[in-house]
């Protein structure tokens, strides 16, 4: 098994962040940095086999979990009630996610921020923000014509 730049970061990234640096926290967070959307359970099952590690699936929850509780990932409800996966790169989670209605993938538009969060009332304090909006990506929008 080679070692991706990626798995790299992702070493880098548990480092400073002063949590046990496990094989299946650099393998999982390494495929959620690579990836150009957010990803299913299953599809990071599948992707950590094909590269050859072998934590199951437990491991694998509890590697998500403790990266989502330590804001280096970010979880995402989809419309399929299926949750999904992204790195969150100390980014505030605190933008738009976009569904794609046909290739079903999830895509995190960080550059999106919500203009009402800049008019809330006074008092109120944001910590979280679930946006989702759904329709054609790119991709599937050039290969429909």
């Amino acid at each position: 098994m080679s070692t991706s730049p990626y798995e790299q970061t992702a070493r880098t990234l548990l480092q400073q962040a002063s949590g046990r640096v496990t094989p299946a926290r650099i393998g999982v967070l390494g495929i959620l940095l690579a990836a150009t959307a957010a990803l299913t359970h299953q599809e990071i099952e599948h992707l950590a086999q094909q590269q050859g590690f072998s934590f199951d699936r437990v491991t694998l929850y509890r590697a998500l979990d403790w990266l989502v509780e330590h804001h280096m990932a970010h979880k995402i409800a989809g419309t399929d009630r299926t949750w999904r996966y992204n790195a969150q790169m100390g980014i505030p989670h605190q933008h738009a996610h976009f569904h794609c209605k046909r290739c079903e993938q999830v895509f995190c538009l960080e550059n999106l921020q919500p203009a009402w969060l800049f008019t809330l009332p006074t008092g109120y304090q944001v910590e979280e923000v679930e946006l989702n909006l759904q329709g054609c990506c790119p991709d599937c929008a050039i290969n429909s014509h």
